[in-house]
């Protein structure tokens, strides 16, 4: 008789349909045993086919790193490269169920050029479960990862006390270890924490107690993770938030609102605030493929329809109009670097929130974490895997509630607008009080208005190039000539403005980031005033003359690459700063221990060695007629 295989599944989808759901992530330092703790979990409770069981044989013998026995790590590192180097690179889900308990785990990486990763793995996590090596004990990973994980708002932490084989089960050690472990917590204030003594490689407790631990009268990690409460099934106490990802208008008679929700819960009738516009509307349907909900709870992904026609568009956030998000454009947060190159304030990023991407600057930073000691150091950058406190300004205000309050809806993303790579993850902290105090006062007088008065376009000249390149001389010749042509000019060159309005400034990045923003921003004020402003500046770095030409607008900007090789500049060497910086007397200058990136499109190129100063000023001149500033 052929068995009803339909009826069992039916009767265990029935089955886990109730049992809950946990995600949770293991992480630690390096080699501390992360993927063979997940394959010994998924082995044990026999979610293993017998096919993998065969190509896990296989891949072990001929990996060679556990002496013929199947190496459980093999699972879950799915990258070439993880099984040849025996490390985890990226973040791996697996998804694995028993009677009790479906569970979404993350296997993220534990060296440090990696953290990035698993910061990612621990933004969706409820409980984190951090390994030590027992032979090891506490490593800086460790610390940084629970410094991450409770900076992350995950409050739950197993220690798993890993490889107690190798220190032959010893009771003193794994006490020792989760008692300094208990103290380092307490300092970031973890109380959640549950340690276990483990040996994922011999399946010491790690499904069922083990015989080598008789002194432990705990639970193995899988009955742990399988009784603790599971968090968000009490009321969600949290407002109701729904960031918008899509308007969706199949037609003409139904408009609809599409995301996740990402806290509290709301019914037809509610009343919802559309931020940041501040309109109000009441909920009329929730919509799904299975038909419509009497009410939608954090977590699900739902369409909304509205009773008013008010204006949403994706990236803003409906929220519940009794306790509805905060709107703000400057914040103090929290900032995750991950990138190789430093965070430098001043400098512009896009930043991601929800579903909305706008432009911004941390504009400075009050002091960076020692994730050892805890202690807070003055910076003035962030270098790869640092943690930090700064300021961050956007340039548009978003909806935002603070981290700790929501971590959907208080996180944000910060991303490099050149390499479209993630620079940093950002905990925002509250809006700057300062901020909310500052409105842009309307004027009547406009910039189009004062250059009808000029008789001109008002323009931007960016010239770049080395020290030595020639910027300076050529930007006064073309002053010479707009001057005789009867234009309102005005040349702002980087030595003169050092003497005064940036004489506060060093050489540093990010000195020169700031010196560049600074210049930019009275560049673009000189523009609304209606002239034609000739800016003569070494401007080293690509990200901060596109920040430039994105202070006015299109139309209104010429970027003139003055290109002269490095040695013919140190040749010329006008100002003797060559020969000093290679006798080591000045330090981070351009070209010789201080990056310049060329422009990539300019405007205008300038081959010095072919054009002299007249000559390259009418090249200008024919561009800036092209551009219709000159007519």
């Amino acid at each position: 008789m052929t068995p009803d295989l339909t009826a069992d599944v039916e009767e265990y989808l029935l089955a886990q349909r109730d049992v809950g759901q946990l995600r949770f992530l293991t992480c630690g330092s390096v080699d501390d045993g992360k993927s063979t703790l997940i394959g010994r979990l998924l082995h044990e409770a026999g979610l293993v086919l017998e096919d993998q069981s065969a190509a896990l044989a296989a891949d072990s013998l001929r990996s060679g790193t556990t002496d013929g026995e199947p190496d459980l790590a093999l699972l879950v590192d799915g990258l070439l490269a993880e099984r040849e180097q025996g490390i985890t690179i990226d973040v791996a889900y697996r998804y694995f169920a028993t009677a009790r308990r479906r569970f979404v785990v993350a296997d993220t990486p534990g060296h440090e050029q990696y953290t990035r990763n698993m910061v990612t793995g621990a933004s969706t996590a409820d409980v984190a479960v951090i390994l030590v090596d027992a032979a090891k004990g506490l490593l800086t990973q460790t610390r940084r990862h629970s410094f991450l994980v409770h900076l992350l708002g995950i409050e739950q932490v197993v220690l798993a006390v890993n490889k107690l084989d190798a220190v032959d089960y010893s009771r003193e050690v794994f006490e020792r270890i989760s008692a300094e472990y208990r103290a380092f917590a307490a300092g970031l204030g973890l109380t959640g924490v549950t340690c276990i003594p483990l040996s994922a490689l011999r399946g010491d407790n790690v499904t069922a107690p083990s015989p080598h631990t008789p002194w432990y009268s705990g639970p193995s990690l899988l009955e742990h993770l399988e009784t603790m409460p599971l968090p968000g099934t009490a009321a969600d106490p949290r407002a109701f938030r729904l960031p918008v990802q899509r308007a969706s208008r199949p037609s003409a008679d139904f408009r609809g609102y599409a995301g996740q929700v990402a806290g509290g819960s709301v019914r037809p009738g509610d009343r919802v605030r559309v931020l940041p516009s501040g309109q109000e509307a009441r909920i009329a349907r929730i919509v799904t493929w299975d038909g419509d909900l009497d009410e939608a709870v954090a977590g699900q992904s739902v369409t909304v329809t509205l009773a008013e026609k008010v204006d949403v568009s994706r990236g803003d956030l409906l929220c519940a109009a009794d306790s509805p998000a905060q709107v703000a454009d400057r914040f103090e947060a929290h900032l995750i670097w991950l990138d190789e190159q430093p965070l430098t304030p001043g400098r512009r990023y896009l930043v991601k929130a929800g579903t909305r991407v706008v432009g911004g600057t941390v504009t400075g930073l009050r002091y960076t974490v020692d994730v050892n000691t805890l202690e807070q150091r003055p910076a003035e950058q962030l270098a790869l895997n640092e943690i930090g406190v700064g300021e961050l300004a956007l340039e548009r205000p978003v909806a935002f509630d603070p981290y700790r309050a929501n971590r959907d809806t208080g996180g944000l993303l910060l991303i490099d607008p050149e390499s479209q790579a993630t620079v940093g993850a950002v905990l925002l902290d509250g809006p700057l009080r300062q901020a909310a105090n500052l409105h842009w006062q309307a004027v009547d007088v406009d910039k189009r208005a004062r250059a009808r008065l000029s008789g001109q376009r008002p323009c931007v000249v960016w010239l770049t190039g080395l020290s030595g390149a020639g910027k300076s001389t050529i930007a006064n010749a073309l002053e010479r000539h707009l001057h005789g042509l009867g234009k309102r000019t005005y040349l702002l060159d980087g030595d003169n403005v050092r003497h005064g309005l940036n004489r506060d400034l060093g050489f540093t990045e990010a000195d020169r980031v700031e010196n560049i923003r600074r210049v930019a921003e009275v560049a673009a004020l000189m523009v609304d005033a209606g002239l034609i402003v000739l800016v003569s500046f070494i401007s080293p770095f690509r990200a901060e003359r596109n920040m430039a030409r994105r202070m006015v607008e299109d139309g209104e900007f010429c970027e003139v690459f003055v290109d002269t090789p490095l040695a013919v500049a140190e040749q010329r060497d006008p100002k003797g700063l060559y020969r000093r910086a290679r006798q080591g007397q000045i330090s981070d200058f351009t070209g010789i221990d201080s990056p310049y990136e060329p422009p990539e499109r300019p405007d205008v190129w300038i081959d010095t060695s072919a054009h002299q100063p007249e000559a390259a000023a009418q090249l200008i001149v024919r561009r800036l007629r092209a551009m219709g500033v000159l007519s």
